[in-house]
């Protein structure tokens, strides 16, 4: 049997990581910049996560949500206390897919509508109502096209309030940084003229933190830079620090029914275990702290790059999730930083790099990587 090839890939085998680095099973160091697609929060193979997962195998592996698990409710008080969001609910599901899935059935069964508004270059999903407020027509499958979805501007506040007046919405669902989209920003006007416009029409504000979310952009969520509080929060990706999990936060206002939602391996020990390890070091370390000042420190040294090189169009971002949009495709650019300069970085486009190192990156191997971009970019043109 051969694996369904869905993905192109660079030739290199990674065997081995620590903290920002990775090794290949050549034992070529690479710094990473990528951190697994922001998976990795606290660093590749962190001594405190791995103990605690290591102890919890050796305990129990699995069990079904048919009985207590004491890991839950210590993760539930433990991240509502982190985020500032102690009064929500939690339900733990095993993706990010999953968590924007589960959140439009929820506002779905609170409103009693079908329609959703989502963001031009937006990105949720590939599972079925994630994929379909995905805007990507190359991954909505005809089965998924089922006219729910209706795409706006993002920060047009006018063409989303004449939506919402319809009075037909259920749910409009945001990312406060758009990722894939291209590190695109929410404006705060914006922010809160919807999030005012949600209240008056009924409709449910989803925040999809997935990718900005869990101390990336220097706050724990992307949204509280905007002063908003949204009625559904979905995460995932960093809060397990590469162990499989999903978490929707939930407004109190939401009343829970027996079978509404479900899981199998959503909320199990090891990935509740995982997550606490997560949270251990983020408070212990200070690291959304470190994503704000490092990644500020980051963004700095690129702008001031830019003002030398007219080649990188803009520079922007938050704390650890920083785009550089340049003005030629970032294909060869991103290949020297793999293959010559042993840096990973992601991308979005066709010409904007993408920054998600894991939030213990330093100031030193922040400068590492623009001399490292300077040699690549230079090597282009």
């Amino acid at each position: 049997m051969q694996l369904f090839d869905v993905y192109p890939l660079f030739d290199i085998n990674i065997t081995k990581g620590a903290g920002c680095h990775v090794w290949d099973d050549h034992g070529t160091e690479y710094l990473d910049l990528y951190g697994g697609h922001a998976v990795i929060s606290i660093g590749h193979c962190h001594p405190h996560y791995t103990a605690m997962l290591t102890a919890q195998l050796s305990k129990l592996g699995f069990y079904s949500n048919s009985v207590i698990n004491t890991l839950q409710q210590q993760l539930a008080e433990r991240l509502g206390k982190a985020c500032g969001y102690d009064d929500y609910q939690l339900f733990l599901i095993n993706s990010g897919a999953e968590a924007n899935e589960n959140a439009l059935k929820l506002a779905s069964f609170h409103t009693g509508r079908t329609r959703v508004l989502s963001a031009e270059k937006a990105f949720h999903g590939r599972t079925s109502l994630a994929v379909e407020v995905t805007n990507n027509p190359k991954i909505i499958a005809p089965i998924n096209d089922c006219g729910h979805v209706t795409y706006l501007p993002l920060n047009d506040l006018d063409a989303w309030e004449r939506e919402l007046a319809k009075g037909d919405v259920a749910a409009c669902i945001i990312e406060c940084i758009q990722g894939v989209g291209g590190i695109r920003m929410v404006d705060e006007e914006f922010a809160k003229g919807l999030h005012a416009a949600c209240k008056k029409y009924g409709t449910v504000l989803i925040c999809d933190e997935i990718q900005c979310g869990y101390g990336r952009s220097g706050k724990f969520f992307a949204h509280q830079w905007l002063g908003i509080r949204p009625d559904i929060i979905t995460c995932a990706k960093g809060i397990g620090n590469g162990f499989p999990m999903g978490a929707v936060i939930i407004s109190p206002e939401f009343k829970p029914v027996y079978g509404m939602l479900g899981t199998t391996f959503g909320g199990n020990h090891l990935a509740c275990t995982a997550a606490l390890a997560v949270l251990d070091v983020i408070e212990n370390e200070h690291l959304v702290e470190n994503a704000h000042e490092v990644g500020e420190y980051l963004i700095g040294k690129l702008k001031e790059m830019q003002q030398h090189n007219s080649h990188i169009v803009d520079v922007r971002g938050r704390g650890m999730m920083i785009g550089i949009e340049l003005d030629i495709p970032h294909k060869n650019v991103r290949s020297r930083l793999i293959h010559e300069e042993h840096c990973f970085t992601g991308c979005a486009s066709t010409n904007i790099l993408r920054l998600l190192p894991s939030l213990c990156l330093t100031k030193q191997q922040a400068d590492e990587f623009v001399e490292k971009f300077k040699r690549s970019l230079n090597s282009c043109l």
